[in-house]
C-alpha cells in the first residue's frame, strides 16, 4: 500500500509539472505570420513561453467579440506596418473580419474627442493620446483595461494606475553626441553634466521637450534634485537652446552643430546611424522612458474586439509582431531586452523611470523648465 501511495504521488507529481508546462507554453501551432516573425527575427519560439496564460481572456468578452465581428483602429502605423502587426492577431481571430486602421494625427485625435462629446463614436482603439488624456477621462471616454490578463505585464509607469490607457511601446530618451568629437570614455553620467566643464560654452543642446526626459528624471530623483540639477544646468553649462524637432536636432549633431544633444530616442539615433552619420546613443541611469499611451474608447461599437485586441498587442506576440512591424521597443517588461531596442545595449538591464501620469507634477516641471528656458542668461547660445 505504501509502494502504490509513493506510485501515485509521483504520477500526481509529472501530472502537476506537465500541466505547469501547458501553462507556460504557448498555443500549438502558432499563427503563420508569427512563425515567419520569429524566423525573420532569428528567435526561438520558447521565447513565447507564457502565452497560451496571456491570450486566455474571458468567454464573454470572446463571444462579445465575435458578435461585433469588427474592429476600427486610429494609430501612428502606415498601411504595410498595419498588415505585418495585425497578421497573427487575424489569423489568431478569424471572427474580426473587418479592419480599418487611420493614421492619426493630433487632428484625429482631438476629432475623436470632440465626436464623443458631441454623442458620436468614431473609433475603437486610439493610440498616441500626447497631451490628450487628461481630457478624454474628464469626458468619462475611456473603458477600464485593468481586468485584461496582460495588462499585469507592463511596468508601472507603462500604465494607468486607474487602469484606463496601457503603453503599447517604449521610447527612451537619452543623450545623443557625435562620434568624431566625443569619444566613448568621456560620454557624462547625469550629474556629470553640470559638474565637468567640458560641455559647457555651447557643446550641449537642449531641445524644449522637458517632458521626454528631465520629467522622468524629477520623478526618480525628486524635487529637490530636479530643481537643483535644471537650475545649474541652464545657468551654469549655457547650453544651446534650440527650437527644431528632434530629427532635426539629429541632423544637425551630425553636422558638428554641438557634440551632445538632449533628448533623443533610441530609433532617431538609429535610424542616422544607418547612413553612416557620426551619431552615437548613450543613456545613463536612471534611463527616462515614455510609452506610445494606448485607449479603447467606451461604449464603441466594437468594444469587446477592442480590448482583445489591446489585451493581444500587450502579450508577448502581439509586442513582438509590433517590432516587427514598426522597430518600437516593447513595454512587456520580460521583452525590455537589447534584441528589440535598437542600441538596446545602452538600455538593457538598467533602470528605468517612466514619465509621470501626474498632473501637477508636470505643471511643476513645466513652469519650472519654462521659466528656466525664457529667462536664460544673456551669454547662453539660442537656436539661429
Amino acid at each position: 500500500m505504501g509502494r502504490k501511495r509513493y506510485v501515485n504521488a509521483v504520477l500526481l507529481s509529472i501530472l502537476a509539472c506537465m500541466l505547469a508546462w501547458a501553462n507556460d507554453g504557448f498555443s500549438d501551432p502558432l499563427p503563420k505570420s508569427t512563425q515567419a516573425i520569429l524566423k525573420k527575427l532569428n528567435l526561438e519560439s520558447s521565447i513565447l513561453s507564457g502565452l497560451d496564460s496571456e491570450l486566455r481572456v474571458s468567454g464573454d468578452l470572446l463571444e462579445k467579440a465575435k458578435k461585433e465581428g469588427a474592429l476600427r483602429i486610429t494609430s501612428t502605423m502606415d498601411a504595410s506596418e498595419a498588415d505585418t502587426l495585425l497578421g497573427p492577431f487575424k489569423e489568431r481571430y478569424p471572427f474580426i473580419k473587418e479592419f480599418k486602421v487611420v493614421r492619426t494625427t493630433r487632428r484625429e485625435r482631438v476629432k475623436t474627442l470632440l465626436a464623443y462629446r458631441s454623442g458620436r463614436i468614431i473609433t475603437d482603439v486610439q493610440t498616441a493620446m500626447g497631451g490628450l488624456m487628461l481630457d478624454f477621462k474628464k469626458a468619462n471616454a475611456l473603458e477600464d483595461l485593468s481586468d485584461l490578463p496582460t495588462f499585469k505585464n507592463l511596468p508601472e509607469g507603462a500604465r494607468d494606475p486607474e487602469g484606463q490607457w496601457v503603453g503599447i511601446e517604449t521610447n527612451f530618451w537619452c543623450i545623443a553626441y557625435n562620434t568624431q568629437l566625443v569619444k566613448k570614455q568621456e560620454l557624462p553620467q547625469w550629474e556629470d553634466l553640470v559638474t565637468n566643464p567640458r560641455w559647457r560654452g555651447g557643446n550641449l543642446a537642449l531641445g524644449n521637450r522637458p517632458e521626454l526626459w528631465a520629467l522622468p528624471l524629477w520623478t526618480a530623483k525628486g524635487e529637490q534634485w530636479g530643481k537643483g540639477f535644471l537650475t545649474r544646468l541652464f545657468r551654469e553649462v549655457h547650453p544651446q537652446l534650440r527650437k527644431e524637432g528632434m530629427n532635426a536636432l539629429t541632423e544637425l549633431l551630425a553636422a558638428g552643430e554641438f557634440q551632445l544633444v538632449i533628448p533623443q530616442t533610441q530609433s532617431h539615433v538609429y535610424q542616422k546611424l544607418q547612413t553612416g552619420a557620426p551619431v552615437g546613443y548613450h543613456c545613463p541611469e536612471p534611463v527616462p522612458g515614455t510609452v506610445v499611451d494606448t485607449v479603447v474608447i467606451k461604449g464603441a461599437a466594437n468594444v469587446y474586439a477592442g480590448k482583445l485586441f489591446m489585451n493581444w498587442v500587450l502579450s508577448k506576440e502581439g509586442q513582438i509582431a509590433q517590432y516587427a512591424a514598426t522597430d518600437s521597443a516593447p513595454s512587456h517588461r520580460d521583452l525590455i531586452r537589447k534584441e528589440f531596442i535598437p542600441l538596446g545595449e545602452e538600455v538593457a538591464g538598467k533602470k528605468v523611470s517612466y514619465r509621470v501620469d501626474d498632473l501637477q507634477v508636470r505643471n511643476q516641471v513645466y513652469e519650472f523648465w519654462n521659466n528656466l528656458w525664457l529667462h536664460a542668461g544673456k551669454g547662453m547660445s539660442r537656436a539661429r
